[in-house]
């Protein structure tokens, strides 16, 4: 396993969208385990396999004891309702926060680390962070969404 380089804002590699990955091979699980590395160096709880600069549909997320570690391939939000606005940050954005309008509960499903569908029910910090980093996928930054900027970031909208 390996730490990557987390890409920046700026990076052209953030805003294209990735590709779906055909099969969940040695490769896919062995990315997977280097962005939880990566994420986990990073003190993040979140990442997309486009920060580490690979156009491939790959996410990790750990927001702690709520959900341990996940790892997702493919994902894709199935289900989605109410409201939460809350503040996100990102580790291709250092210093920078914002609140975000985001759903409250998502159902989300994709393939996991041995290739075999998965549905997960999220709610909470779980769902806000599975919709960022989907978002990612797509090529969308939360500043995209934000509603005010807080944090050291000199980013505005």
């Amino acid at each position: 396993m390996a730490i990557k380089i987390v890409r920046k804002e700026g990076d052209p590699v953030l805003r294209q969208v990735a590709k779906p990955v055909p099969e969940v091979t040695s490769n896919i699980q062995k990315l997977l385990n280097d962005m939880a590395d990566t994420m986990y160096e990073n003190i993040g709880i979140g990442l997309a396999a486009n920060q580490i600069g690979i156009l491939k549909r790959c996410i990790v997320a750990d927001v702690g004891e709520e959900s341990g570690l996940i790892k997702l391939v493919n994902p894709e939000v199935v289900h989605a309702e109410g409201e939460q606005l809350g503040p996100e940050g990102c580790l291709s954005i250092p210093g920078a926060t914002g609140d975000v309008l985001r759903a409250a509960r998502v159902t989300v499903k994709g393939l996991n680390e041995e290739g075999k569908e998965v549905e997960i029910k999220a709610e909470g910090l779980l769902a806000r962070c599975l919709l960022h980093e989907i978002d990612h996928l797509n090529g969308i930054l939360f500043t995209d969404h934000v509603r005010r900027m807080g944090g050291s970031g000199k980013y505005s909208k």
